[in-house]
């Protein structure tokens, strides 16, 4: 395994700073943010460029991988977060050029990994969303694939405020859904599994990394907290909101030692990238350096 770090929080910093910063600090991967150069989405966590995809050569990638190698850092893969499955087909047909691109890039570069959202439309149901889902993916999957890379989705529901309830943005967050994914495409597409997401669904860890470590090509290293004074004042139909706090590594509920045995157990031998949402460590870099630096002490003695 490799202990490394989601690029995303850095959004001022040139990529090679950031390498430099995470080789000399224990970390041996980055994954790298790759939302459209020219700007577009603001969410948070969301919006950060640190290669522009548009048109990248191969001398470009070759360049970019040999510099982040000089630091002692390689590319775990390249992430592009956005809805593929919005309501609005205008939104819809942009974002998805974009990650076309992104694999197109990968592939330049020979990144085996690009991580991404099945996305979700929150005004309809969950088997029409999947029904949009197939159409529009499975296209996306013969690129990646022709590209040689694997397109691995997130399990994470997106529903952190009300410009996403009450249905979220992204669908694939359950096993009834993941069963459906592996069934459709098999190995052409992968996991990657963030198991905070699975603490506030109460779904148990254990026997999700045991159905679907497998399928596991990526892993996001994040911790929530279950706010219970939240939780008794919203209920759990406020799905999450006002109770589920993102966290650092060792300040939430994920039982880690139980996440590694599980995936050792699995085979997993993959990157362990650190996604840094904690807002009691934001604000300034070296207040997002010292979250990082806090959850690479916390997972550090797992990493063989």
């Amino acid at each position: 395994m490799k202990l490394g770090l989601l690029t995303a929080p850095f959004e001022n910093s040139q990529l090679t700073e950031v390498a430099a910063w995470a080789g000399s600090n224990g970390f041996s991967a980055m994954e790298v943010a790759c939302w459209p150069s020219s700007g577009g989405e603001q969410r948070r966590y969301a919006g950060t460029s640190h290669i522009n995809v548009d048109g990248l050569s191969a001398d470009q990638g070759t360049e970019i991988v040999g510099q982040l190698g000089d630091q002692g850092v390689e590319i775990s893969g390249l992430g592009y977060y956005p809805n593929p499955l919005h309501a609005d087909e205008e939104h819809r047909v942009e974002v998805i050029g974009h990650l076309n691109k992104v694999i197109t890039a990968a592939g330049v570069m020979g990144i085996k990994v690009v991580n991404t959202f099945v996305g979700g439309d929150r005004t309809l149901h969950l088997d029409a969303n999947w029904e949009r889902a197939t159409e529009i993916f499975d296209p996306i999957v013969k690129h990646a694939q022709n590209s040689g890379v694997r397109l691995c989705f997130e399990n994470c529901p997106m529903i952190f405020s009300y410009d996403e309830w009450p249905g979220g943005h992204n669908i694939a967050y359950s096993p009834r859904i993941w069963r459906r994914i592996f069934e459709e495409w098999g190995d052409a597409v992968g996991m990657n599994f963030d198991p905070s997401h699975l603490i506030w669904q109460f779904i148990d860890q254990t026997r999700f990394i045991k159905e679907f470590g497998p399928h596991m090509a990526h892993v996001h290293a994040k911790d929530v907290m279950v706010d219970e004074d939240g939780l008794y004042d919203n209920g759990v139909m406020s799905t999450g909101m006002g109770w589920q706090i993102p966290r650092l590594c060792g300040l939430g509920d994920v039982d880690w030692s139980g996440f590694f045995s599980g995936l050792y157990r699995a085979g997993y031998d993959g990157p362990i990238i650190i996604e840094h949402e904690d807002r009691l460590f934001e604000g300034t870099d070296e207040k997002v350096k010292r979250g990082f630096l806090l959850a690479r002490d916390v997972l550090s003695p797992f990493i063989k």
